[in-house]
């Protein structure tokens, strides 16, 4: 079962967090906790959404997203940041039915486009993106400023 996530969601959603970047190689790169996330996703200025896919009313993966804008269309789009269904739920349709879901939702709002990243290696998740009609845009490459170097560019502004 697909829902949206609620706040008491937030600890479990956090402990798939955990299990997601220990995943993706990354077990000590968290730094998010229970209250940020819950001032993310349900507080009175949240930046994100999150569905979660339940099996036999455990809560066993989550899709969360937000909401982008494409200057070229001149419409939103959502941008998936991360999707996770634990090993042991894989195989059950949970992350096609969050996929699903998610695309549901870009359709009734009349949103451009659905979009993520996959890390080069998940060459799994990537057979499975494209069985859904999804395609790598191979021309971009995704830059990024952050920590010291951030801090130091925005002292920089005028």
């Amino acid at each position: 079962m697909i829902r949206p996530a609620v706040e008491g969601d937030v600890p479990v959603l956090l402990q798939l967090v955990r299990e997601l970047a220990a995943y993706e190689k990354e077990p000590d790169a968290v730094e998010t906790t229970e209250p940020m996330l819950a001032a993310a996703l349900f507080g009175p200025d949240a930046v994100a959404s999150c569905a979660v896919a339940e099996l036999a009313g455990q809560v066993v993966g989550f899709a969360l997203w937000y909401v982008t804008f494409s200057t070229w269309k001149g419409l939103p789009g959502l941008w998936l940041e991360d999707l996770f269904v634990r090993p042991e739920a894989r195989g059950s349709g949970l992350g096609k039915a969050l996929l699903q879901d998610l695309a549901r939702t870009c359709v009734a709002r009349g949103w451009a486009r659905f979009e993520w990243w996959v890390l080069d290696w998940n060459v799994d998740a990537q057979g499975f993106y494209r069985s859904l009609g999804a395609r790598a845009e191979d021309e971009w490459t995704v830059w990024r400023v952050d920590g010291e170097a951030l801090a130091e560019l925005g002292a920089q502004a005028l």
